[in-house]
């Protein structure tokens, strides 16, 4: 890969954050953040697709798709050494979508 100015300053920002993160507290916070965005991201496209009720195929497959390539996404992060602050932000989206789908289903369902 080229060492072009947006490589270099992608690699120097995710840098950062993974020093900012070093206090337990930011970082439980951050991941607290991604994962109440995710699930929040996850309830407002469950009450869209419901309400309009012809998406609800296209947006069940949709978040499976999501589901199954952050799942495959996993591996290589895991076998990465180092700092694990992307698996955790990655993992955090992912439940947080799901568990906000999951809400609107049982909310639909009563």
């Amino acid at each position: 890969m080229q060492n072009t100015r947006l490589h270099i300053f992608g690699g120097k920002a995710l840098l950062q954050l993974e020093s900012w993160t070093q206090n337990p507290w930011r970082r439980a916070s951050l991941l607290a953040i991604i994962f109440f965005g995710g699930f929040s991201i996850g309830a407002s496209v469950g009450a869209l697709a419901g309400a309009m009720s012809f998406l609800d195929p296209l947006a069940a497959f949709l978040f499976v798709v999501l589901a199954e390539l952050a799942i495959r996404a996993r591996k290589p992060l895991l076998l990465k050494g180092g700092d694990k602050l992307l698996l955790g932000l990655l993992d955090m989206a992912r439940m947080g979508l799901v568990y906000g789908l999951l809400l609107e289903g049982f909310k639909a369902s009563v």
